[in-house]
């Protein structure tokens, strides 16, 4: 409902903050027509600064499927990854709130940028930047990697290591709503084993954060011997929200190795979420129990591929990303490796089931020299469609959902370090952006064959492109309280 409009009995709503009251009122927000892209330079050999890309989404406007404006940052080596809003719906009681800047951590360098998307939102500029040796002097922390916003206005970023790349040195940063170094968020002693993303889910007092690695080990390409050191993560770490308080560890064992993105389910009222383990392609739900402590079970699980002609001979999926769509009917996760996307119907939060599937790359596609064995002896490989007459690169990584549900936004760089280890034909081409059209009503996937962006003839050369928002706000951004 916009500023001032009527309630439908008359009266004019008082002003109120962004995002929308519900996640059920989100879905029937206007319709997606920009989206900013993190674009990445930095490992690809390319001696150019990472830029945010804004993409034109709006399939009436002669511009669609194009990128439209690049903001370049002004320093080299960032390694731009993730983002977030300095306000969202958790913001939404607030009036004086207002989303307006999209915050950029660089995970390699350590830089936080903060760009103002309001004032121009087809050619965001940048407000400000917190430098590295400021978060370094006040808290020790580096490699700054998920950011949400807090309903008190605060912004908290988890960071993966210090300043050297050790796991032992990470935890979670705090900005203020003028992006100053406020300090730690959580308490001291209260550190987690290793870092990545986080959710919280206030009306259980309640965060729930994941573990990638050790900085000094993953940003040197993957190593199976390193999760073998212990240089890797398989745990969930449960807090007392908002006091920062680590309650309780919860080891999710050899069935999940390398948690990384971690969602409650958006009703807040909902004591239930998922986290996507990488390494063993498992997704494990976490739940409260009565006592208010917490557990979890594997949910769904993809089977590695007994392969030929590559580097071992099992290959997991490597689940990388997913999400869950605003009314929780859907999860959608990606396998990066194998080169699929899932849809699963989460109704019952218990036994997920598969509803859509779509093959958009991986390294078992046709024309591979990677073939996947069956139990008969048998090799295959997967049909992987051409779009607009482009092969497809890589494999889908990360993943953003429109609003009302029904169109599903996919790149497919990961790191450009483990791009470069993986699809090396990646790095040297760049990535793309797809869209894949929703069914709702029964579940089921289709790539729109009309949309495509090709981050291989930006001009200055082939990017790695990553995480995706839109000027709104969306699913993986947004927390309601």
């Amino acid at each position: 409902m916009a500023d001032g409009a009527s309630n439908g009995d008359g009266k004019a709503c008082c002003r109120h903050g962004p995002g929308y009251a519900t996640p059920l009122e989100a879905m029937s927000g206007p319709r997606e027509t920009l989206i900013y892209v993190t674009a990445v330079y930095s490992g690809t050999g390319r001696n150019k600064p990472d830029y945010l890309a804004t993409v034109d989404v709006d399939p009436n406007s002669p511009n669609y499927s194009k990128v439209i404006h690049r903001l370049s940052l002004p320093y080299l080596g960032d390694e731009l990854h993730h983002s977030g809003w300095n306000s969202c719906s958790s913001c939404h009681g607030d009036p004086s709130a207002d989303r307006r800047f999209l915050i950029l951590p660089s995970l390699l360098s350590g830089r936080i940028y903060v760009i103002d998307t309001k004032t121009n939102p087809t050619a965001p500029s940048l407000h400000k930047v917190v430098e590295p040796e400021d978060i370094i002097q006040k808290t020790g922390l580096g490699f700054p990697h998920t950011s949400h916003c807090l309903a008190s206005g605060d912004i908290m970023v988890s960071c993966l290591g210090d300043k050297d790349g050790n796991a032992q040195g990470n935890g979670f940063l705090l900005l203020d709503s003028e992006f100053n170094v406020k300090g730690r968020w959580e308490k001291p002693g209260n550190s987690p084993l290793f870092g990545y993303d986080f959710w919280y889910q206030p009306r259980h007092k309640t965060m729930i954060s994941s573990s990638w690695g050790a900085p000094s080990a993953f940003t040197k390409g993957f190593n199976l011997q390193h999760v073998a050191d212990g240089l890797y993560g398989r745990h969930l770490h449960v807090y007392s929200w908002p006091d920062g308080e680590l309650k309780q560890t919860l080891d999710l064992g050899d069935t999940g190795l390398l948690p990384l993105e971690t969602r409650f389910l958006h009703d807040p009222s909902k004591d239930t979420g998922y986290v996507g383990c990488a390494l063993t392609s498992n997704m494990v739900r976490f739940y409260k129990n009565q006592d208010d402590t917490w557990s979890h079970e594997v949910s769904i699980s993809v089977k590695a591929l007994k392969v030929q002609n590559w580097i071992l001979p099992e290959m997991p999926g490597l689940i990388t990303d997913f999400l869950i769509s605003l009314d929780d009917r859907f999860l959608y996760f990606v396998n990066w490796l194998h080169g699929d996307v899932r849809q699963y119907n989460i109704e019952d939060p218990k036994s997920p089931k598969l509803v859509g599937q779509v093959w958009v790359g991986g390294l078992i596609q046709k024309g591979s020299p990677v073939l996947a064995e069956a139990e008969d002896g048998t090799t295959f490989q997967f049909d992987v469609p051409e779009i607009k007459g482009q092969r497809l690169r890589g494999g889908p990584q990360m993943i953003q959902l429109s609003l009302d549900g029904k169109r599903l936004y996919v790149t497919n760089s990961l790191f450009s370090t483990w791009d470069r280890q993986f699809y090396p034909e990646l790095v040297e081409k760049g990535s793309h952006m797809l869209q894949i059209d929703v069914d709702t009503q029964k579940g089921g996937l289709s790539i729109n064959p009309n949309f495509f962006v090709d981050f291989a003839t930006e001009p200055d050369g082939p990017s790695l492109a990553h995480e995706m928002r839109y000027p709104g706000g969306d699913c993986t951004s947004d927390i309601w309280i």
